[in-house]
């Protein structure tokens, strides 16, 4: 029988000196009995999955919103990919798992509707009021917009979890560790959260973008990063015809070279830095985990193809524009007349917990991409039922 003493136990056998051991955590802020049969980091792990902002990413744009089709990632199958290669990655490296896990399963929950876009557009509508950031919003949602235990506010999670959090740092991200020691690095499972969520939005935005149809064979075959793949698989950079299996092919080699460049280069940073510490890492006050030289200009030379040639296709910026028009109009309906929020939610500004435009800004943030457009059609439509 695995008691969380007996897990504790195999961490400190298994894990490489790098390794965040539960066992050494910095703790909760508030007190809290801990579970007989798992370890601090699987409790937060599950806290993290019971939340209801973890369940409203099942309708939270990636790229595509729902409507658009069954088969694109959305933000809670983007997240589950990000686990899963964290898992990975964790693994391989001789890390922890699990903290790896929590981490990767909850960085993105502070995410509003309508992706990046959305994110953007409450950023400007708060011009004054703080602004929107999701990094900042997540870290609101896990220490007290979720409401879920009587005896102290959000989810009480770990030190490390916490730290992985607001110390997330990707190209879209932009991480703001204040209170968290900024000058010290995060924990290396921290930095594998990094480096997953990457490789996840790398290889699963490519695949959408051939899925839909957006992204032209004759441009790709001049992409690095796609030659890279099409020869290890002994296809053309130019196939005749793309179909199904191919494409499945081609991300599939894909995230193992991404996965097998960064395991690798992770490792050689570890040793050439002599790591053997968790304290060593954090010392260097800079991340270590990540891509080699030539994957990082690959994946940079793609990301710009990517941005180019999908994120900016009419189908996703039609959509972007209407999404500026849903927030916009219901973010100044509700501060115009408050009366029309939930009772719950205007219960927040009358305990004065926060002003008006912040509870307003919660409640937006927390909407999936459905329920907003539900609600624009419920305040705007005559003759939709309220």
């Amino acid at each position: 029988m695995f008691t969380r003493a007996a897990l504790e136990a195999r961490e400190g056998e298994t894990l490489a000196p790098w390794g965040m051991k539960s066992a050494d955590s910095r703790g909760r802020v508030h007190p809290d009995s801990e579970a007989d049969y798992r370890t601090l980091y699987q409790k937060d792990r599950d806290r993290i999955i019971h939340t209801t902002a973890f369940r409203r990413l099942a309708y939270k744009t990636q790229v595509f919103v729902y409507h658009e089709g069954d088969h694109y990632r959305n933000r809670l199958t983007h997240t589950m990919e990000v686990a899963q290669l964290g898992r990975t990655l964790a693994r391989a490296l001789q890390a922890n798992e699990d903290l790896t896990e929590a981490i990767c399963l909850a960085h993105d929950l502070g995410h509003p509707p309508f992706g990046h876009t959305g994110e953007h557009i409450l950023n400007q509508l708060m011009a004054g009021q703080g602004g929107f950031d999701h990094q900042r919003q997540t870290m609101r949602i896990i220490e007290s917009l979720e409401q879920r235990y009587a005896s102290f506010p959000g989810l009480n999670l770990s030190y490390e979890v916490r730290e992985g959090l607001v110390k997330h740092d990707t190209d879209y991200d932009e991480s703001n560790a204040e209170g968290y020691e900024p000058h010290l690095a995060g924990a290396l499972e921290c930095q594998l959260a990094n480096v997953c969520d990457e490789m996840a939005w790398n290889t699963s935005d490519l695949d959408d973008g051939l899925y839909a149809g957006l992204l032209d064979l004759d441009d790709l075959a001049e992409q690095p990063l796609w030659q890279q793949v099409m020869a290890s698989l002994g296809e053309p950079a130019r196939p005749a015809r793309l179909d199904p299996l191919l494409r499945a092919r081609i991300i599939r080699r894909l995230v193992g070279i991404e996965m097998t460049d960064a395991v690798i280069h992770t490792h050689a940073q570890l040793r050439a830095h002599a790591i053997q510490s968790v304290a060593d890492l954090r010392a260097l006050g800079r991340n270590l985990a990540g891509f080699s030289p030539e994957l990082r200009q690959a994946n940079a030379i793609q990301k710009r193809y990517l941005f180019e040639h999908f994120y900016r296709s009419h189908r996703v910026v039609r959509m972007a524009a209407k999404a500026e028009m849903i927030l916009t109009r219901l973010f100044e309906s509700y501060i115009h007349e408050p009366l029309q929020l939930p009772p719950s939610t205007l219960a927040k500004v009358d305990a004065g917990d926060a002003g008006l435009h912040r509870v307003v800004c919660d409640y937006l943030a927390g909407m999936t991409d459905r329920f907003a457009i539900q609600e624009y059609q419920r305040l705007f439509d005559p003759e939709e039922r309220v």
